[in-house]
């Protein structure tokens, strides 16, 4: 066989896995796992220590987690735009089931880990940490099943993570910001109206809006909020539609499609990676029986495997029983249940809100020990499941 076809078949093979749906989140898992193992070798030390290496007035770390988390939540802006506007959740029948789901499912998980941590004033600043789901690693795991899992319970658990996301922005900005300064919030809101005058104006040119973005991105890390909301707040000024009354099928030539599109990989193989790895390593050395018995690990895991099962699917199950909603087309109640418990992977959210929660690095290792308990556990058991339901789809669409 020539050494062309063998180099053809490689380039086919890795274009194959780069589009595939599930790529993101194996590479999300297999650089969580490097980073585990990183922490817990001989190199542990240069690990940590390249981490907190300054870089200007920014530690590796910070660059990573305030400045290359801007770009990921940039994307979800996009992502959660263009749902709501020209996609799944564009009407307020295809948002109940999945946005009544996502409250379910951010709310339960908070009261399980404020019931574990009640006693401790200081803990209960990270309840919003099983709240989030990670929507790379949850929709990698249930795209690895195929035809086995009906895709209308794909398009439900996208369109719950997408406002999940929502969600977590939002109180990452009501409930995680410290000082603000005002004259950094004017410069912020200059520059955010000059965005969407930009949008109204009917600019069609990206780069406008990303030099903008840039300088959004200095003024909010100035403000006192946190520098990555700068991603989600330049998102909304990128235009949907070129010019009014557009046909729906050239909205893919819009400013924020192409964004979108030239973000996607970028974002799943490089960027979510890179903080992944830079945040995901933990030492297991002075881990111990006490250690996991800790509310605050407790309550974590308990969030992310008890709460977002309870939350997800009760709230799923009460609107069904009510009539205000079916069940997505095909599905069961079984892959209902293994789908609400791959919400609870919570992998890059919940490790972003633990850190903005937390300034000690010994609280953040019980906090990542918690997430990585909840989100494996979590993953684990909802594959099971839906390996379990995978062929007896229902057609029922009411609880009987």
């Amino acid at each position: 066989m020539s050494s062309t076809v063998i180099k053809g078949r490689i380039q086919s093979t890795l274009r194959h896995f780069l589009d595939a749906e599930a790529s993101g989140g194996i590479v999300l898992m297999a650089v969580a796992v490097l980073a585990i193992v990183t922490a817990n070798s001989a190199l542990a030390e240069s690990y940590f220590h390249v981490l907190h290496v300054d870089l200007g007035p920014l530690s590796l770390q910070h660059w990573i987690n305030d400045a290359l988390m801007a770009v990921f939540f940039l994307l979800v802006g996009l992502e959660i735009k263009r749902e709501m506007l020209d996609g799944q959740l564009s009407s307020w029948s295809r948002r109940i089931l999945p946005g009544a789901a996502a409250a379910g499912g951010m709310l339960l998980p908070a009261l399980f880990y404020v019931f574990f941590n009640r006693d401790d004033p200081s803990s209960l600043r990270g309840w919003a940490i099983p709240t989030a789901t990670d929507i790379a690693f949850a929709l990698g795991v249930i795209s690895l099943f195929g035809s086995r899992v009906p895709a209308s319970l794909k398009i439900f658990l996208a369109a719950l993570a997408i406002i999940d996301d929502l969600g977590a922005v939002i109180v990452i900005a009501l409930f995680y910001t410290t000082d603000l300064s005002l004259m950094a919030l004017i410069g912020a809101a200059v520059v955010l109206c000059t965005l969407f005058a930009l949008n109204r104006m009917g600019v069609k040119a990206v780069w406008p809006y990303l030099v903008l973005g840039a300088v959004l991105w200095l003024s909010i890390f100035a403000s006192g909020i946190h520098a990555t909301l700068s991603g989600v707040m330049l998102a909304l000024s990128i235009p949907l539609k070129i010019t009014p009354g557009t046909p729906e099928a050239s909205h893919a030539e819009s400013p924020l499609h192409k964004l979108e599109h030239a973000l996607h990989k970028p974002v799943a193989f490089i960027i979510v990676p890179i903080f992944g790895f830079a945040n995901a390593g933990v030492s297991f050395t002075n881990v111990t029986m006490e250690v996991l018995a800790e509310p605050l690990t407790i309550g974590v895991a308990a969030g992310l495997v008890l709460g977002k099962l309870i939350g997800v699917l009760g709230v799923v199950a009460i609107l069904v029983k009510l009539g205000l909603a079916d069940l997505p087309a095909k599905a069961s109640w079984g892959q209902m249940a293994g789908t609400a418990l791959l919400c609870g992977i919570g992998f890059t959210m919940s490790l972003f809100i633990g850190l903005l929660a937390f300034d000690d690095p010994a609280i953040q290792d019980h906090v990542k020990i918690g997430i990585l308990l909840g989100s494996v556990t979590s993953g684990m058991l909802g594959a099971t499941f839906l390996l379990m339901f995978g062929r007896r789809t229902s057609s029922a669409t009411r609880l009987r």
